[in-house]
């Protein structure tokens, strides 16, 4: 199977970061979910923005005492990504308190600091003016206060929902924890993060969300039934919304992606094919699923697309004056998502995903 074609470009005659997209002045982003992938890269790529769309003003540093693990309290300063540079990976999460003489206009957040230091590398081991990593947990109401008041005072341009988790594998051993935290973390994330910035964006009557979205959010996969649920229920959260932010020059974007060579495939949770979290399940259960992982490590292998790829979507939602609500990266799965619409009952579809996954006219259990 070759590499699937991106899809036309909904962004008219719009290139990314183009010249006569991009408003003049300094445009403000902050972007979860920086830790790797997707966020980390678009983090770098608008902090080493050549055309200095984004020049930030430069920041003073003070160092503190070792920052404590968890979110920090409101009120209290972030640490400073600044800092980092030269320092070893050992002192990634050490504690600097940013006094800020002026403000940078990229704000890359993650859960855990200590993995800044990717980010740094990523931009040759020194931060920019243009850039300030803050600590962000969009499942802590506290860590998500802490970011507000980092940010507070600056026009906040675009808001970039990125952090996301995945869960993979048979209902059947899908806990209750797991189920919960892909949930937190996918849709009342993206909603705690969209209520804490939003009030700022409506007083301006002006800004952009984008929302990492996937695949997954427009039709069922198999063996990612709560994964595909948290994804359904964010598109129906964003274009419900979408429609109430119009009058503010609010413009909401989803960007759906689909197999991207990043760590998400290898950190999501799943059970191990052989392991004891399948014991109990029924054999044929079991072998459509060793299967399925086959089908992906396949479709990773073969038609996955790089991150760079991807990341021009991103950037054109940015860049462009009207950005549509909905940007697929990927023209892999349009004609199933074609079949789906047409057949309004569903059947076709589901005929259709077995064939693609599993083979036209298979059985489930293993096959020879």
């Amino acid at each position: 199977m070759g590499r699937g074609d991106p899809p036309p470009s909904p962004f008219k005659g719009c290139g990314p970061l183009s010249r006569h997209c991009l408003p003049m002045e300094k445009t403000t982003v902050l972007i979860t979910g920086c830790s790797s992938g997707i966020g980390l890269g678009l983090a770098a790529r608008l902090a080493a923005d050549a055309a200095r769309r984004f020049k930030g003003k430069g920041v003073t540093l003070r160092r503190g005492d070792r920052h404590p693990r968890g979110s920090p309290e409101p009120g209290q300063a972030a640490p400073c990504a600044r800092g980092w540079a030269g320092a070893g990976a050992g002192r990634a999460a050490q504690r600097h308190r940013c006094q800020r003489l002026r403000s940078p206009a990229v704000y890359a957040t993650m859960r855990d600091l200590a993995k800044g230091e990717r980010l740094l590398e990523r931009l040759g081991g020194c931060c920019p003016d243009t850039l300030e990593v803050l600590q962000l947990d969009v499942t802590d109401p506290c860590s998500l206060a802490a970011a507000v008041q980092q940010v507070q005072g600056q026009r906040l341009d675009v808001l970039v929902c990125n952090a996301g988790v995945g869960l993979m594998g048979p209902l059947e051993t899908c806990s209750d924890q797991a189920m919960k935290t892909v949930f937190d973390v996918n849709l009342f994330g993206a909603v705690r993060t969209i209520q804490a910035f939003l009030p700022t964006m409506k007083r301006h009557r002006a800004g952009r969300i984008i929302v990492s979205s996937s695949i997954g959010g427009l039709q069922g996969l198999p063996f990612n039934s709560v994964y595909c649920a948290s994804k359904f229920a964010l598109e129906g959260l964003c274009e419900s919304l979408a429609i109430v932010l119009q009058p503010f020059n609010i413009h909401l974007t989803l960007v759906e992606c689909g197999p991207v060579n990043t760590s998400f495939l290898a950190k999501l949770q799943r059970p191990d094919p052989e392991g004891s979290e399948l014991q109990g399940l029924d054999a044929e259960t079991q072998g459509l699923y060793r299967r399925y992982l086959r089908h992906c490590q396949s479709l990773f292998h073969d038609v996955a697309q790089e991150v760079e790829e991807v990341l021009q979507v991103f950037l054109e939602a940015i860049g462009t004056p009207c950005p549509p609500l909905r940007c697929v990266t990927t023209q892999l799965f349009a004609p199933l998502s074609r079949l789906r619409l047409a057949s309004p009952d569903g059947s076709a579809y589901v005929r259709a995903m077995h064939d693609f996954v599993f083979g036209r006219g298979e059985a489930g259990g293993e096959r020879p």
